[in-house]
């Protein structure tokens, strides 16, 4: 669709979503009525800045269905996320809600070249989290084959891809990283294998990973965004440009703003990702602040899609670490740990307390032939020149490293041991 059209069906369905907010979410009906405005303040996109965030202490303050727009036995499905930070974000969806979602995620595989001849095999977990069943809805849609094998028990999956043959598989990056490995160590090629293409998404991952999980698969490495506030997985996915993660502009109005400001950023600049629902029944959402940093650009693609597209993620507001006043993030760290030779792409980041301020410990992996002390050396040299910060490096062997089966753990926080000296 054209701009134009985009833009005159993008105000429409926001001043529908006001009107049905104010009317069903108590929440919203009075953030609006205190701020004096309604569905008619809105006369252009850009007045959508005049309405309140929305931000995840708000789903949690108002536990567990208070932002519903409809009374829980009247949604199809709910999901929750893990909580691990303090109570679940709970999520609802209608019918029509669930129909939405298995559109978007359908258009997201054809953008990828997958078809209904195709087998996925689906490694994402079921359950609460919304990326298993996400994706395998989606993929139905399409009319695709489902095998829902979920995460874990690493070898009855290999066995599985060696004797259904799917096309694509999908997984959180990390996971992936473990499966390779593990066929591996039984003696087999991950290169042949049937698999052609992966989708891979749920936790941040650079350029450099995507180049290793290429190479190591032999297959095309896709990127797919979203968040069970919004939506799920789905939210945006790659084309076969790899260029950017197409939005679904008739489904959600995306906004790029300062973190710290909270004002709109230019077109091409990395800020926080705000999201407004276009269409949502269960659990409509305005402007919500997801603390995951990227760019957005109205380009068309190479592809011929004329839809918004967001780079990938840069990296969480909760995500940056400020070390001796230099911001890094953890993506910055991993995108030059592999480009060094002889590291593994399994790594954690330890946040420790040295002389009263906080430090990096960074445990990596060699590889079988690489020198550890060779390695610290030039890793240490890479990071301090790449990242401006100086890290205590801890070399393990060959998969002295936890692995992950669902979304990896990067980063630790050990501030509150006591402080041990630097070897």
């Amino acid at each position: 669709m054209t701009a134009e059209v985009r833009t005159s069906l993008q105000l429409e369905r926001l001043r529908e979503t006001v009107r049905y907010v104010t009317a069903q979410v108590p929440f919203y009906r009075t953030q609006f009525a205190d701020r004096g405005l309604d569905a008619d303040s809105l006369e252009t996109l850009t007045d959508l800045q005049k309405l309140p965030f929305t931000r995840k202490s708000d789903l949690r303050e108002h536990y567990p269905f208070g932002l519903f727009a409809v009374p829980p036995q009247a949604a199809a499905r709910i999901h929750a996320s893990s909580g691990t930070s303090g109570k679940p974000t709970v999520v609802g969806y209608t019918e029509e809600d669930l129909a939405d979602w298995s559109t978007a995620v359908a258009r997201g595989l054809i953008a990828i070249g997958a078809d209904n001849t195709d087998l996925l095999h689906n490694a994402y977990g079921y359950g609460l989290f919304t990326g298993g069943l996400g994706l395998h809805a989606g993929a139905e849609q399409l009319g695709m084959a489902v095998v829902p094998v979920s995460g874990g028990n690493t070898d009855r999956q290999i066995t599985l891809i060696e004797d259904f043959q799917p096309r694509g598989i999908c997984g959180t990056p990390s996971y992936m990283m473990h499966l390779a490995e593990r066929m591996e160590e039984r003696g087999l090629d991950p290169r042949t294998s049937s698999l052609r293409y992966g989708i891979f998404g749920a936790e941040p991952w650079s350029e450099e990973l995507r180049q290793t999980l290429e190479e190591k698969w032999g297959i095309r490495a896709f990127d797919i965004y979203g968040l069970s506030e919004i939506m799920g997985p789905g939210v945006a996915m790659e084309c076969q440009e790899q260029d950017g993660l197409h939005l679904m502009d008739d489904l959600f109005i995306t906004e790029v703003i300062d973190p710290v400001t909270g004002e709109p950023m230019p077109e091409g600049q990395v800020g926080e990702l705000v999201f407004t629902s276009l269409k949502k029944k269960a659990l409509p959402i305005i402007r919500y602040r997801t603390g995951d940093l990227a760019s957005v650009t109205t380009e068309p693609c190479a592809c011929g899609r004329t839809t918004t597209r967001m780079s990938r993620v840069k990296g969480r507001t909760d995500d940056m670490l400020i070390i001796r006043g230099v911001n890094v993030f953890p993506s910055e760290i991993e995108r030059v740990l592999l480009q060094q030779t002889g590291v593994s792409p399994h790594y954690q980041i330890h946040r420790i307390q040295r002389g009263g301020l906080e430090a990096l410990e960074l445990h990596i992996e060699a590889d079988h032939e690489a020198s550890p002390e060779d390695l610290k050396r030039a890793v240490c040299h890479a990071i301090k020149t790449e990242c401006l910060i100086s890290v205590n490096l801890v070399c393990h062997p060959p998969y002295g490293l936890p692995r992950s089966e669902g979304k990896a753990v990067r980063i630790i926080d050990r501030r509150m041991e006591p402080e041990k000296k630097f070897v």
